[in-house]
């Protein structure tokens, strides 16, 4: 048990025992620095953080402290993709093709929009190496993978695409917009909501990123089936993804200007709830038409073994929607239980944001120390069920919470 660490920031009162839930995340879960923000019906009813942003300096995690939040970015990606397609300039069922001559090659002929955006395209993960710091290169890395072939046949099965979507996804952004996907990004969706997320840091905002903690495994804990094969076939599309990514590090400034749409992003949870706050019907900002914010979340593709991550999974247009993998082996961190018609994004090692329609909620949270796993963490999840509970919800057992 670590000591009670200061909350800062404000919550309405009828949250504190939300607040209290993510105080106890620094006594018993080994919280290290984090923030979380959640608005209800339009209104901001939390904004709260805490804890050491970097531990070398021991420098505390301040207001406008920023952090990676991983595979959040997807989502970020993805609303980029549905301004576009709100607007006619991107056609969901169309070839990727029309957009994209040069990946029409090699078994991906008639890969479409919504494959890429619901992870059945069988691009999960590039094949051929990586150079040192290619990923780094958005014109060479867009390059490879349009020659590639793809894991699968396109549109046959869903398979989590764990850093191609933000090129995938992201180059058909360039292609029909004319600016790189940070730009699009921050000029038509940042900037207008005021959110402080970047897909694409400038150098001037470097003394504000919270080093990312790598997460230790503890000798004998369950492993879920993902890292089973990671670990055991360096051949295997789990090891690919992970481990061809031209020696990328996610703590180098050269990482944080990329624009590295499938897991780059930099935000805190403030600027990921901001963002999340325009699917709101009480948002005075509205950026999509309600038709396009109910087929975000409408499951587009689910699976009982996801051919990634080798666990059941379910996805929107480029959204997570609840999972529930509580019955398998390290299930625990293998879940993202949220509403029924709920739909958001998970970061690797535990961040998360998400929109849920039926209670007109954002919910977001950031740290800087990784948890294992696929999915949430212990840390997450209670803090997202804590929120529920505070809204009167009953229970998660169907796998998702329900009223």
């Amino acid at each position: 048990m670590s000591q009670p660490v200061q909350i800062q920031g404000q919550f309405d009162p009828d949250f504190g025992e939300l607040a209290d839930a993510f105080s106890q995340n620094f006594e018993f879960r080994n919280e290290v620095g984090a923030s979380l923000c959640v608005y209800r019906q339009g209104e901001c009813v939390v904004d709260i953080w805490g804890g050491v942003a970097n531990t070398e300096s021991e420098q505390p995690w301040e207001e406008d402290t920023i952090s990676i939040v991983y595979s959040c970015t997807k989502a970020a990606t993805a609303l980029c993709a549905h301004l576009l397609i709100d607007r006619g300039e991107l056609n969901l069922h169309a070839p990727v093709g029309d957009y994209w001559p040069e990946y029409a090659c090699n078994g991906k002929e008639h890969t479409t929009v919504a494959m890429f955006l619901n992870h059945s395209a069988g691009m999960a993960s590039a094949r051929a190496p990586i150079r040192d710091g290619g990923f780094l290169d958005w014109d060479y890395t867009v390059g490879q993978l349009a020659e590639e072939a793809p894991w699968w046949p396109p549109g046959t099965r869903n398979g989590y695409h764990m850093l191609t979507f933000g090129w995938t996804v992201g180059e058909l952004v360039r292609r029909v917009s004319g600016k790189s996907l940070g730009e699009f990004f921050r000029t038509e969706l940042a900037e207008p909501l005021g959110a402080d997320f970047w897909i694409g840091l400038p150098a001037e905002q470097d003394t504000r990123v919270a080093p990312i903690i790598p997460y230790k495994p503890v000798p004998g804990e369950p492993l879920p089936p993902f890292t089973q094969v990671l670990l055991s076939d360096p051949d295997s599309l789990q090891a690919q993804c992970l481990r061809n990514n031209g020696r990328l590090s996610f703590n180098d400034p050269k990482t944080h200007r990329a624009e590295i749409g499938g897991a780059g992003g930099i935000a805190n949870a403030r600027a990921m709830a901001k963002l999340f706050s325009c699917l709101s019907p009480s948002s005075p900002i509205e950026m999509y038409s309600p038709s396009r914010i109910a087929a975000m979340g409408a499951v587009s593709t689910a699976s009982l073994q996801d051919a990634t991550l080798l666990i059941p999974s379910r996805f929107g247009q480029g959204f997570m929607c609840s999972m529930d993998n509580r019955h398998i082996r390290g299930g625990h961190e293998c879940s993202f239980i949220i509403g029924r018609n709920a739909f958001g994004h998970v970061g690797m090692g535990g961040s998360c944001v998400f929109y849920d329609p039926d209670c007109d909620l954002v919910f977001a949270y950031s740290m800087n120390r990784m948890g294992g796993g696929i999915l949430l963490n212990s840390r997450g999840q209670s803090l997202i069920d804590a929120t529920y509970e505070v809204l009167g919800y009953t229970g998660n057992a169907p796998g998702f919470w329900t009223p």
